[in-house]
């Protein structure tokens, strides 16, 4: 009974630290002499789902001497370079985050201006007319009730997205 009071450490309910824990395997690093652990994955060849894994000072040092084009010949990284500059531009079409700009005379920038414009409203409108247009808009957009119409898709895309923004801006 005493040795039980001392696992408690009083508390009878409370029990032994860590007693309904597990014990975790610990992955080394991969470098060669490193007692480390190895929390941090890096793929061993571009494209490879195969990893490596380094302790942290290690995984810096093989980030620095990364080279994705190693083995290529020039003619392969420069069209590799080209196909995914094209691909990585979608970010920037849907100019969600762009920055809205200086406000005019009625206090709203150009993005929030475009926001009351997608929704069908008058510039300015309150919290309770921009709800009652998104919502009739939405339905009539929505792709499950449009499926297989990409238009339909976008310009649902654009009445949430100017919803969000309008919401924001009143909160």
């Amino acid at each position: 009974m005493a040795n039980d009071y001392i696992k408690s450490f009083g508390f009878p309910r409370w029990g032994e630290y860590g007693r309904d824990q597990d014990t975790t395997a610990l992955r080394m690093c991969d470098y060669s002499g490193c007692s480390e652990t190895g929390d941090h994955p890096a793929p061993k060849a571009p494209g490879s789902p195969e990893r490596w894994y380094f302790c942290q000072s290690h995984a810096g040092e093989y980030n620095r001497n990364w080279n994705f084009f190693e083995g290529m010949s020039e003619e392969e990284a420069r069209r590799h370079t080209e196909d995914t500059s094209e691909t990585s531009n979608a970010f920037a079409g849907a100019r969600t985050f762009e920055w809205g700009g200086a406000t005019d005379e009625s206090g709203f920038s150009n993005s929030e201006q475009a926001a009351f414009d997608t929704l069908e409203l008058e510039i300015g409108a309150d919290q309770t007319a921009i709800k009652r247009s998104y919502r009739k808009l939405a339905k009539l957009y929505h792709p499950d009730s449009n499926s297989g119409d990409p238009e339909a898709a976008d310009r649902f895309y654009k009445v949430q997205t100017a919803y969000d923004l309008l919401r924001v801006k009143s909160l």
